[in-house]
């Protein structure tokens, strides 16, 4: 019999960072690597990954990465894990593609790496388990659900899913390897919860074709639409409908977002050579203002909202918005651009051209409802459910649904990030045990963690702003050789507060004269003595605690 042990480095309780690990008597395989992005709290943090110390401490045990598609969350993180961790690498051929793109971006060699292209027709082998892949249908190519067999029965990972028919081969779920894997008994289901609030099926895109076709049809000039560019699908929908009408089109953000620009490479985005526009810089002979052409503006999260700004205030260099214009919205917010949205919506209104806002409840969700998630239920008949990939909420939802098809509490595993469900002989036997794991926060591409202290220095930044205070000594004479200087910034506009800048003047010749007392000067303890002071004298006048940064410089060096 198996030992077999399911737990997450991430991507319980939370909207991405998915890292799931099943551990088959002590050899282990990853499922996914993805990032998510921070809330506005997190200042300056770019994105967070999960702490991946658990596979460093056991690199030796690693079977190998196996990814499930392209979307940053769930595969956002692998380029910082093969710093550390060279793991071979599973996924599809456009998923690698994609990944080998985001790899090269950030400095990395593709070509030190493993990568195996797999399919549904192919079966992997380790020893005694075997890895089967099967497509599903998602918002971009060659989404895969993952399939590991063991002997004690196969644990199923269904990622991202729905079950839309009207959908091209390269987003078809594949019925027929599904089912030849529900032929086989299935131990345990680690399916997707974040649409699981959602009742019925996932609604196909009938709604959203009236009305992108209504708007086609009353445009009477160049029709801009924006789109995020890991929705290859609506994309897709807006390019075929734009040629039914016999429009040209044109893709602005294609080469910045690189899964548009691979996706067309290779012909995934079918376009017609002589329909896609490439259009030129404005200057005084070109405006761009081609009335037969429909703009698709890409991007990622506030992208599209802040190059339709741009647009507006004729800003862009290659498309100025008129009042002739269609401008059709097809972005609804996501967690934390909030603010920038009803911004674009309010200048594209000044404007006065023709906004047309598509409700997200017209355009087809890329995730499973309920009636999906009891379709692959009841296809699989999994003997255990492992509700992943979402907040608490949409984990307890789904938790509902399989208490509804019959199921009982002992069959659902409701995790944490870190906690280890324990299969032995086909029963669940133990779900206490912890791994490490946890959040690192990434800033650009720097390899370190954003610490704790970093950001309570930037959430001091902006909320309290920084105090500079800049001056010349000389430690042979003992003495302060010119006037200091006193910057802020974020803090007091000096000049309608000049009696609280004289007073930080003072504070300094103060400290100074007691600092520069001694035989020998200790620039640390001195800049140590400004920051006190000066603080306790801030923080009396005005109840604010800047960061206060003292500038010595030795006039001797």
């Amino acid at each position: 019999m198996a030992r077999i042990k399911l737990f997450a480095l991430g991507g319980l309780g939370e909207n991405g960072k998915n890292m799931y690990c099943v551990d088959i008597d002590g050899h282990l395989f990853v499922l996914d690597a993805g990032l998510k992005y921070p809330s506005n709290d997190l200042y300056g943090v770019d994105s967070i990954i999960p702490d991946t110390q658990f596979l460093e401490d056991n690199k030796d045990r690693i079977v190998g990465l196996f990814l499930s598609h392209g979307h940053e969350d769930h595969i956002g993180a692998v380029p910082k894990l093969l710093k550390t961790l060279p793991l071979p690498i599973y996924a599809s051929y456009f998923t690698l593609a994609v990944l080998k793109d985001s790899l090269e971006d950030q400095g990395l060699d593709t070509s030190a790496y493993t990568f195996h292209e797999v399919t549904a027709k192919k079966t992997l082998q380790f020893g005694p388990v075997q890895v089967d892949f099967f497509g599903v249908t998602h918002s971009i190519p060659e989404s895969m659900g993952i399939a590991i067999h063991t002997k004690d029965g196969s644990i199923v990972y269904a990622p991202d899913y729905m079950f839309d028919q009207n959908v091209q081969s390269c987003y078809k779920t594949d019925f027929a390897k599904l089912s030849k894997i529900a032929g086989r008994e299935i131990l345990a289901l680690l399916t997707e919860s974040l649409g699981s609030e959602r009742s019925g099926y996932t609604h196909g895109s009938a709604n959203l074709d009236y009305v992108l076709n209504q708007a086609f049809n009353q445009a009477e000039g160049r029709i801009i639409t924006t789109a995020f560019s890991t929705d290859l699908v609506r994309i897709q929908k807006v390019i075929d409908i734009a040629l039914k009408h016999n429009r040209d089109i044109a893709i602005i953000g294609r080469k910045t977002q690189r899964t548009v620009d691979i996706a067309v490479n290779l012909g995934y985005l079918k376009i017609p050579e002589e329909k896609l526009l490439n259009l030129r810089f404005i200057d005084d002979q070109n405006k761009n203002e081609l009335h037969n052409a429909v703009v698709l503006v890409t991007g990622d999260r506030h992208e599209p909202f802040y190059m339709v700004q741009r647009m507006v205030k004729k800003l862009d260099k290659l498309i100025h918005i008129n009042e002739a214009d269609t401008m059709l919205l097809m972005t609804p917010p996501v967690p934390g651009t909030e603010r920038i949205a009803a911004r674009t919506m309010d200048i594209l209104y000044r404007n006065e051209c023709n906004v047309i806002k598509v409700s997200k409840h017209i355009l087809p969700p890329n995730h499973a409802s309920s009636e999906d998630v009891k379709l692959l239920i009841n296809i699989l008949n999994p003997r255990y459910i492992v509700p992943v990939i979402g907040e608490y909420r949409h984990q307890y939802a789904l938790k509902d649904i399989v208490l509804s098809l019959g199921y009982h509490n002992h069959d659902i595993l409701m995790l944490d990030n870190g906690q280890v469900a324990e299969i032995n002989n086909r029963k669940v036997v133990n779900i206490t045990g912890k791994v490490h794991n946890g959040d690192i926060l990434v800033d650009g591409i720097l390899d370190s963690d954003v610490s704790d202290v970093v950001l309570r220095d930037r959430e001091m930044l902006a909320q309290d702003g920084v105090v500079l205070i800049i001056a010349n000594i000389d430690p042979k004479q003992k003495k302060v050789v010119s006037t200091p200087e006193v910057v802020s910034r974020g803090f007091v506009f000096m000049k309608e507060n000049e009696e609280l800048i004289q007073g930080i003047t003072d504070k300094f010749y103060l400290v100074s004269a007691n600092e520069l007392n001694g035989k020998y000067v200790n620039w640390r303890t001195f800049k140590n003595a400004l920051r006190e002071q000066l603080g306790r004298y801030l923080y009396k006048e005005t109840r604010r605690k800047p960061i206060i940064i003292p500038v010595l410089i030795d006039t001797q060096v």
